[in-house]
């Protein structure tokens, strides 16, 4: 994409020095000079983000977001996968007993909660149509969900409702309405 992207700023480029009087006589030096400062301060709007971007990108994941950086995982999530991330919207973390997201954001409990949001994310890309009712899938901490298939809709652990599904450059994004909870160890 980014490769396409260059070979329209090179003909771009291309054109308006054909068409001005100024410019005529540019070296190629110059021509990838204006080339590197157009692309290097041009925002890519178009190539896919990653689950972390898009995360970053939602209003309805502020808290998702928040906590996937006190529990320092923003790198591993950008960097590799391909990953299915079941993603709880500010709603679901509020339905949470009063405190427990303060809670959770505090240094002495990074463990605790770096275990929560890794109970969230399972290896590999999962897709709606691969769901099967009763399925188990392991999880990034070590631990099962369950999914319940009824009637076309998904549950996952029985509680959580899948609400959209969105592609990421590395894995697939489920939105839910409840956090899952690690079973007790």
């Amino acid at each position: 994409m980014k490769s396409t992207l260059k070979v329209m700023m090179i003909a771009a480029i291309s054109f308006t020095s054909c068409n001005s009087s100024d410019t005529q006589n540019s070296t190629p030096a110059e021509t990838e000079n204006a080339l590197a400062s157009t692309t290097s301060s041009a925002e890519d709007n178009v190539s896919q983000h990653d689950v972390v971007q898009v995360a970053i990108g939602s209003k309805d994941h502020t808290t998702l977001v928040a906590a996937v950086k006190q529990a320092e995982l923003v790198e591993p999530l950008r960097k590799t996968g391909p990953y299915t991330v079941f993603a709880p919207t500010n709603e679901a973390f509020s339905k949470l007993p009063a405190g427990t997201v303060d809670g959770l954001m505090k240094p002495d409990q990074k463990d605790a909660l770096a275990d929560i949001l890794q109970y969230h994310v399972s290896v590999g890309i999962y897709k709606e149509d691969m769901f099967q009712d009763g399925q188990v899938i392991g999880q990034v901490n070590s631990q099962n969900i369950t999914i319940s298939k009824k009637d076309g809709k998904i549950k996952i652990n029985g509680t959580a409702n899948i609400l959209a599904a969105i592609p990421a450059s590395n894995g697939l994004i489920y939105v839910i309405d409840q956090v899952l909870l690690p079973p007790q160890k």
